[in-house]
């Protein structure tokens, strides 16, 4: 579902913090409140002036539109600034790249980590994204685009990860400082409209690599992912549970508090299915691959994780369309079946369903307990959107009788 049409309201700042003013709303090209680059260039067209978005300060979604309120540095004097009585606070929880000069900086360290590549730049740097997770720039050099990209602590295994993943399907990484780095330009386009064959080398793709890892825990640990396994992921199901069970109906509620305590017999089940537990993409969908006909590359693993292989079967099943998606689900079980021989995929997947969405309740909230307050519009309904999604999974599952 497409969202509300975008208006954006612009703080300006000068990169020594000085306040110049507001901008008045402008109606932006596209929905999405993360996407900066149409801010920029909407900007840019009617007042003639270059920004670099900070973050967001308000988002005022209904539903008919949204504004949202940006603090954007610039450079030069605005004439169409008006007077702006709004304050700007210090919150711990702050990404760099949000504050003042954090893209100037983070720039700077990718200018020279280009030097250092011998790659020359061949245009400006393009602001593409902003937000709590992640901050996202394209730098036009010589024969390509290479991309800088920021993360918040909690997302600090992706650099690392993409690392030990080294020659495989997966961005190709020029330079890692902390929370930043640089890639080489992936050939094709993003997939978020595949055709049905690449949905199937997608399937390859993932589960060619997550069989690779299986046995390698302590090596996915060591780079810093998150623990998504039974025990783990079973607390975590319980507490997110318990801070948003006011925000839930009383059916819910009670389908969850049955599922929760069947936990444990849900896992026992799961693992008599005999998958091992191994590398989760964690945010699996087409959208996240980029190809060009004839190679496919896998981007954006700072959701990953440790835990169950189908756990990444949710995301990506729902986006395909429903006249494909037997055959697709057919494949995905179809390599289990043959990397794991005796294991029973097809029943592991009807297992984990209510599980894989109550996981991305716990991402979720995870999100909110780790970003600032101005932010968290972007994810403060999902984690009862998910648990309700859950207790539909649930309550849509055969009956069984306990045993007697």
């Amino acid at each position: 579902m497409t969202p509300p049409p975008r208006f954006a309201r612009l703080v300006l700042v000068t990169p020594d913090g000085a306040l110049v003013g507001a901008l008045p709303a402008l109606p932006v090209a596209t929905p999405w409140w993360q996407d900066v680059a149409p801010v920029i260039e909407a900007v840019r067209a009617a007042h003639g002036v270059e920004i670099t978005v900070l973050r967001a300060l308000e988002i005022a979604p209904n539903p008919k539109s949204v504004k949202v309120t940006y603090l954007a540095e610039t450079p030069e004097p605005v004439a169409a600034a008006e007077p702006w009585d709004g304050e700007l606070d210090e919150q711990p929880l702050r990404n760099s790249y949000a504050k003042l000069g954090g893209p100037a900086a983070d720039l700077a360290w990718a200018k020279a980590i280009l030097a250092d590549q011998g790659l020359t730049p061949a245009g400006s740097p393009r602001q593409v994204r902003t937000w709590n997770l992640s901050s996202l720039w394209a730098i036009p050099v010589v024969g390509q685009t290479v991309w800088l990209k920021a993360i918040p602590p909690f997302f600090a295994h992706e650099a690392p990860l993409i690392a030990a993943l080294a020659g495989e399907a997966v961005p190709k990484l020029l330079g890692q400082d902390g929370g930043r780095f640089l890639m080489a330009e992936l050939p094709g386009q993003d997939l978020y409209e595949a055709e049905i064959d690449q949905l199937f080398a997608m399937v390859d793709l993932l589960v060619g690599l997550q069989a690779k890892w299986v046995g390698r825990e302590a090596d996915l640990f060591a780079l810093g992912l998150p623990d998504w396994r039974a025990p783990a992921l079973t607390a975590a199901i319980s507490q997110v549970f318990e801070r948003t069970a006011p925000e839930l109906s009383t059916k819910n509620r009670g389908a969850l508090t049955a599922f929760i305590a069947d936990l444990p017999r849900r896992f026992a089940d799961l693992a008599a299915c005999g998958l091992p537990d191994t590398l989760v993409h964690g945010d699996f969908h087409p959208g996240n691959l980029r190809g060009d006909g004839a190679r496919l590359a896998l981007m954006d693993w700072g959701d990953s994780g440790v835990g169950h292989p189908l756990l990444d079967s949710s995301a990506f099943l729902d986006r395909v369309p429903a006249e494909a998606l037997d055959a697709v689900r057919a494949v995905w079980l179809a390599h289990w079946r043959e990397a794991v021989p005796g294991s029973d995929p097809a029943k592991a997947l009807a297992l984990l369903a209510p599980i894989a969405a109550a996981r991305q309740a716990v991402i979720y909230r995870g999100f909110l307990d780790s970003i600032e307050p101005a932010e968290h519009p972007y994810h403060a309904a999902d984690p009862a959107d998910w648990l309700t999604r859950t207790a539909l999974l649930v309550r849509a599952e055969p009956r069984v009788d306990s045993p007697r």
